[in-house]
């Protein structure tokens, strides 16, 4: 059964509010969409409304920040991640602050809003930030698992969440700052992933298995920064080829942190599956995931032909 880790993210924060009295949401007039809503109900005192006014809500966490609180800034990942983008660097990451920027609709989940509010260059963007740490979740096991660690750590932590429903891929894997999951063993290729993206990359493990005779290892690297290193140059060792997968611009994000290792190490082939860097259009994520050759078949197809 789908689920959708937005809903997963409010049930979660309003839990933890109970046990957490230092944590206080701040909302940019999407409570109903980033689901922030769920602990503006549990927790009225603690959840402010700022409305559309993202700079101003993020030098208000900061604030929050200097008074021993943990402010958590919601609201679409294109509003805090470039419109309010002075205000992160110099009011929250240049004085470490310890403020959590949870943010939804990212990559292509927005859909129909269109390019606007697509966000493919976030990921890029933040960890480019000294002190800024970045985690994309791909299911609601594990946002729920990073935002435990997130609150948890000292310093300004950016959590990206897709608006889509999606299939669950964490059992009984455990999330930690810093480190890939690994999901699956194998020697001749390595997939790696971020977000909710873990799940195509999943089943075209099967896929590339049952069919292809390909035993394929699949990383998920949730941990976008810091970064694992060790587990990039062991899948180096150990499989040579490395095709990352990601719902971002093949430049700076996922596939661009991967290849800084990779070639730094030496002795591997790699191939980057993301949107090659233009703006996409109008539609449903599934659609446009499609539209952008990030659909199973289309990583099946590029892992094939890649490792031939």
């Amino acid at each position: 059964m789908k689920e959708n880790i937005r809903i997963g993210y409010g049930n979660h924060i309003a839990e933890l509010g109970h046990k957490n009295k230092d944590l206080i949401l701040l909302e940019g007039d999407l409570a109903d969409s980033t689901q922030s809503e769920t602990f503006q109900i549990t927790h009225p005192d603690r959840h402010f409304q700022i409305g559309i006014a993202e700079q101003n809500m993020v030098g208000i966490a900061a604030g929050l920040a200097l008074e021993g609180k943990i402010p958590i800034v919601n609201s679409f990942a294109a509003f805090i991640a470039m419109r309010a983008l002075e205000q992160v660097r110099t009011s929250v990451a240049y004085p470490n602050l310890n403020v959590k920027f949870v943010v939804s609709h990212a990559g292509l989940s927005a859909g129909s809003a269109g390019p606007t509010h697509h966000t493919l260059e976030d990921i890029a963007i933040m960890r480019a930030i000294p002190n800024m740490t970045v985690l994309v979740p791909g299911d609601v096991k594990e946002m729920n698992q990073a935002l435990d660690q997130a609150i948890d750590y000292k310093g300004p932590v950016y959590i990206r969440m897709s608006a889509a429903d999606i299939n669950p891929t964490y059992k009984n894997e455990v999330f930690r700052i810093g480190h890939a999951t690994q999901l699956s063993d194998g020697t001749d290729l390595t997939i790696i992933t971020t977000g909710t993206l873990m799940n195509q990359g999943m089943e075209a493990v099967n896929i590339l298995r049952e069919h292809h005779n390909i035993k394929a290892r699949l990383l998920q690297f949730a941990s976008i920064k810091p970064i694992d290193v060790e587990a990039i140059m062991r899948a180096i060792e150990d499989t040579r080829h490395i095709l990352t997968v990601e719902e971002h611009n093949i430049i700076g994000g996922l596939g661009g942190a991967v290849s800084e290792i990779a070639s730094e190490f030496g002795n591997s082939r790699l191939k980057r599956l993301g949107i090659n860097d233009h703006f996409s259009g109008i539609g449903t994520p599934d659609y446009l995931l499609h539209d952008e050759s990030l659909n199973v078949e289309n990583i099946v197809k590029e892992a094939v032909a890649f490792i031939s």
